[in-house]
């Protein structure tokens, strides 16, 4: 694996570690804080499930990349595909949830440990970042959790949801590391 790749993998595995911990450390009351005042207003347990199933949608999509494929669609609507996909997720239990995740970004982990320093080159369409490298798609899947366990930590922190921030997600995908 090139130094980049295991750069990323080593970040994949880091941050999905953090972010387990930090969920597994949270409180009854924690888990029932609201996060956003936008769209369905997200509570904590809503975010977990939307890791879920980001995590499963991007190595979808990141396996059809390397096979040559475009990415996702064009006409992908990723506020409508959130919609869902997180009602339906966050009725499971959060032990539930936990281990999907944490099977998930397991198998995103392994099979960037698969890729050759190549496939960063690789291109593919993404609703933030549009027609893109794969590099930056693997690097804002480490990166996506990161923006939201911020926005839960001001909520428990203020017993305040905040404002989703959406320009902080594209921002924050393209810095360096």
């Amino acid at each position: 694996m090139s130094d980049e790749l295991t750069h990323i993998h080593q970040r994949l595995l880091d941050e999905g570690e953090r972010m387990l911990a930090f969920f597994e450390g949270l409180s009854a009351s924690d888990w029932q804080q609201q996060v956003y005042t936008t769209g369905s207003e997200w509570r904590v347990r809503q975010v977990l499930a939307h890791f879920v199933s980001a995590e499963k949608t991007y190595l979808h999509y990141l396996r059809q990349v390397v096979d040559g494929g475009p990415g996702l669609p064009p006409d992908f609507d990723i506020d409508a595909f959130n919609e869902s996909q997180v009602p339906t997720l966050s009725q499971q239990p959060i032990p539930s949830l936990l281990e999907e995740l944490r099977t998930a970004r397991a198998e995103s982990a392994a099979t960037v440990a698969g890729l050759s320093a190549d496939d960063l080159d690789r291109r593919g369409r993404h609703p933030w970042l549009g027609d893109t490298d794969l590099r930056s798609v693997l690097k804002l899947l480490y990166r996506h959790p990161m923006i939201h366990l911020r926005d839960i930590r001001q909520a428990i922190q203020t017993k305040s949801p905040v404002r989703e921030r959406k320009d902080d997600r594209s921002r924050d995908s393209r810095s360096e590391s």
